[in-house]
């Protein structure tokens, strides 16, 4: 009874990982199921860009899955913003704390699919309190 329920538990797990990374491929790195509306500013003469991040970005081994290559970051932060929810908003005496990251074009390009860039992110250049400029994904209205 045991190694029947054993059995089955397992054969429910392959199929619930199998399911899970199908998934995770077809919406992060298929050809298929993305169409951005506004097409991707990537200058490829540009060997690195910094990209401000404050979300879910924020976790190492989601950067190595969505880029394939781990990546370095700094702590950062980004005055005259607030974070409401998965949203940065303009807010005078605000400030958001988050993370640089410096990534090649593939990189970015990867960055901008996660991110779902001009379906239900823009990419905008920002002043960093240190002074550098980075790229930070800002929500599109819905």
């Amino acid at each position: 009874m045991i190694r029947r329920f054993l059995k089955w538990l397992s054969i429910l797990l392959i199929v619930a990982a199998t399911l899970a990374a199908g998934g995770f491929w077809y919406t992060f790195m298929s050809p298929y199921g993305y169409h951005p509306a506004e097409p991707a500013i990537i200058d490829e003469r540009i060997a690195e860009q910094d990209v401000f991040v404050y979300g879910t970005l924020r976790h190492d081994w989601l950067r190595w899955i969505i880029m394939g290559t781990p990546v370095e970051t700094r702590e950062a932060t980004l005055e005259g913003y607030r974070k409401q929810d998965l949203d940065i908003l303009p807010q005078p005496d605000g400030e958001v704390r988050g993370e640089v990251l410096t990534v090649n074009p593939a990189a970015l390009r990867a960055l901008d699919r996660y991110e779902r860039l001009g379906v239900r992110y823009t990419r905008e250049s920002v002043k960093l309190e240190d002074g550098t400029m980075a790229w930070v994904y800002k929500r599109l209205p819905e």
